[in-house]
């Protein structure tokens, strides 16, 4: 069978939704791991990461389903919400590679200012105390607050702003490509006709 035929087009799709699934899994393990060992204190951070890998293990177990019984509904609804997931994930990843170092200075003050437990984790882990002044007369978490010798948290968190949103714009920009080869994979699938069906019926 050729590569633009039907079982090569399922197994395609289903290798898609495979490796969907692992980076669901992989994204839910993680955000698991780092508020088990302490690393991340913030309910709202890990709600986030664990709620968008369990839709994109939903997403990855329609697709795997409709591909293996060749199910139209599944298959049409599944092709509708990537796209949908790929006009978010790419608009969110040219974003983050367009941000320029006074705005992603400016994103990391209104975080900062917005989340305080995560506050507490960047003070905690990064060893600084406060945004862009470090006041002895706050409460902080981290370890050399105790001989009231901080640096403030701004300067590493911006130095670091900008390799993060790379890292975080490229990764995302890769998955939205393989989305785009999802739908396509899709729509043709679709439009395939079984050959172990009745050559007949319409698919």
């Amino acid at each position: 069978m050729v590569c633009g035929g039907f079982a090569c087009s399922k197994n395609c799709l289903c290798a898609l939704n495979l490796l969907y699934t692992l980076v669901s899994l992989l994204l839910i393990g993680i955000a698991a791991w780092g508020i088990g060992f302490g690393l991340i204190s913030s309910f709202r951070v890990v709600g986030v990461a664990i709620a968008v890998g369990i839709f994109l293990f939903l997403i990855a177990l329609v697709g795997l389903i409709g591909a293996v019984k060749h199910h139209q509904v599944l298959l049409f609804f599944y092709m509708i919400i990537l796209l949908l997931v790929f006009i978010v994930q790419f608009s969110v990843s040219c974003a983050c590679l367009a941000l320029n170092k006074e705005q992603q200075s400016q994103l990391l003050e209104v975080g900062w200012n917005n989340t305080n437990s995560a506050r507490s984790d960047i003070e905690r882990n990064l060893n600084c105390c406060g945004f862009r002044v470090f006041d002895q007369n706050e409460t902080c978490t981290s370890s050399c607050y105790a001989s009231h010798h901080c640096q403030p948290c701004a300067p590493i968190l911006e130095e670091y702003s900008g390799m993060v949103l790379r890292f975080v714009g490229g990764i995302g920009l890769f998955f939205s490509f393989t989305e785009i080869l999802g739908i396509w994979l899709t729509y043709r699938y679709r439009n395939q006709k079984d050959p172990r069906a009745n050559p007949s019926a319409f698919l």
